[in-house]
């Protein structure tokens, strides 16, 4: 395996395939603070350079961490099919790029080849495109999932209610959702982050919310974003929840750091499906973010856009019915700038969709980062082209619980009217019967949070 090149005159050897792909990366806060990044331009074009001519094979042969040393590699390894990846493993990255970019490749050619792709294969193609080729890439992947209700298709851009409180006051919740609803949002999910991580309380905050969709007839799903061994209490206590939710790491290590592991996944998992309330097939939600391995001293030396491919490489196993990269909210210690987070937001919308995975983004910011709401504005836009399964609706752009910038319920209205893109169709069908919707535009009606008083 060739490691070295010569670029204007200057000779540059990497260690091992670790340290390539490190070093391909575009800029980020965080591979520097974990010293894995190019020290210049120069050395991260000539990673690029190098990883491009690498094969496929090459990158599986060279295992960044083995399988007998961690169980997300094992996940990722056991779920390759090796007969698809056989008819491409002598691909190089380059050849993989101009196969996913070519006009004659279309959505079924690019989900039968994704069954043989390993995560660091589609973390290592995503560090030799630019931006405008992980717009058009993703763009091409459709993902159709369903729980209660169909996502995914192409032209539809739905949106996650995210109407928290400080306090998990449930009246409180009730109201910031029923504006969420009156702007068309809430298709994705009504989902809550909880203050408070009792089965008591995360309990309460589901029955609320399904009993909203029960009174309203609200085609859609609700999910409480508790830790996942506190939703499994309060489902065995009686609560309903039709997704059940996790935040993933793409290392072993980064996963107990969470408080998880495969078998405690898989244990949710069964619950899920015999005592929760979603009809199904999928019924997770999984959260993602570069970064968080680093957070949790479990990233082993790999970089962060490889780690979070690894992520994507646990999800894909369950079959999820939404995943979301959490893209800017762990801070400037892993993404400094808007630049930054406008990158990350495109790899990760890039690599989650080619894992077949039914992919949006909380296209958010932390108020100590290099970033404001035009940065934002612009990310959306950029993922609304690209074909984003789901956005997060906060209202007016600001999480009073969790204290940081997101997109608001209206934004994501504008960003519908705006691109051409429509609903969940059950949830439109939905919105039409209330008046707040009429031939694919909100009414005059919208934002009007008493039609649900």
């Amino acid at each position: 395996m060739n490691l070295k090149t010569t670029l204007l005159g200057q000779t540059y050897h990497f260690r091992d395939l670790k340290d390539l792909m490190a070093k391909a990366n575009e800029e980020k806060a965080g591979d520097q603070l974990a010293g894995l990044a190019a020290q210049n331009a120069k050395e991260r074009m000539a990673a690029k350079w190098i990883l491009s001519e690498l094969t496929l094979e090459q990158i599986r042969e060279n295992p960044l961490l083995p399988p007998e040393q961690d169980e997300v590699s094992r996940v990722i390894e056991e779920d390759l099919n090796k007969k698809i990846y056989a008819e491409i493993r002598r691909w190089t990255v380059a050849e993989l790029r101009e196969y996913l970019l070519s006009s004659s490749t279309g959505t079924d050619d690019i989900r039968r080849i994704s069954r043989g792709l390993t995560s660091e294969m589609i973390a290592a193609v995503s560090k030799v495109m630019n931006n405008l080729d992980l717009i058009q890439a993703a763009s091409k992947i459709e993902v159709i999932t369903h729980c209660n209700i169909s996502i995914g298709q192409k032209g539809v851009l739905a949106g996650r209610a995210q109407p928290n409180h400080p306090a998990d006051d449930v009246n409180g919740i009730r109201a910031s959702l029923f504006e969420a609803l009156s702007y068309g949002i809430g298709d994705a999910v009504i989902g809550i982050n909880p203050v408070i991580d009792t089965a008591d309380s995360v309990k309460a905050i589901m029955n609320m919310t399904k009993d909203v969709m029960d009174r309203f007839r609200i085609p859609t799903q609700n999910c409480v974003l508790a830790h996942i061994t506190t939703q499994m209490r309060a489902i065995r206590q009686g609560g309903h929840a039709d997704l059940v939710f996790q935040s993933l790491a793409g290392t072993e290590a980064g996963n107990l750091a969470f408080g998880i592991d495969l078998a405690l996944l898989q244990e949710a998992d069964a619950l899920a499906r015999s005592e929760g309330t979603g009809t199904g097939p999928n019924v997770w939600y999984f959260e993602t973010g570069q970064g968080s391995e680093l957070s949790g001293d479990a990233h082993h030396g790999i970089d962060q856009v490889t780690l979070e491919a690894r992520c994507y490489g646990l999800a894909r196993r369950f079959k999820p019915f939404i995943v979301n990269t959490v893209v800017g909210f762990i801070g400037p210690e892993y993404l400094y700038d808007g630049r930054q987070v406008t990158r990350a937001g495109l790899e990760d919308h890039f690599m989650g969709k080619l894992h077949q995975l039914p992919m949006g983004v909380d296209v958010c910011y932390t108020n100590h980062m290099k970033v404001d709401q035009n940065d934002m504005d612009n990310l959306a836009v950029l993922l609304g082209n690209a074909g984003v399964n789901f956005i997060i609706g906060v209202p007016m752009a600001d999480d009073c619980m969790l204290n940081y910038q997101s997109t608001s319920y209206h934004d994501i209205a504008t960003l519908r009217e705006t691109l051409g893109l429509r609903p969940a169709p059950a949830f439109e069908q939905w919105l039409e019967s209330m008046g707040i919707m009429s031939g694919g535009k909100l009414t005059a009606a919208a934002g009007d949070a008493t039609l649900f008083a």
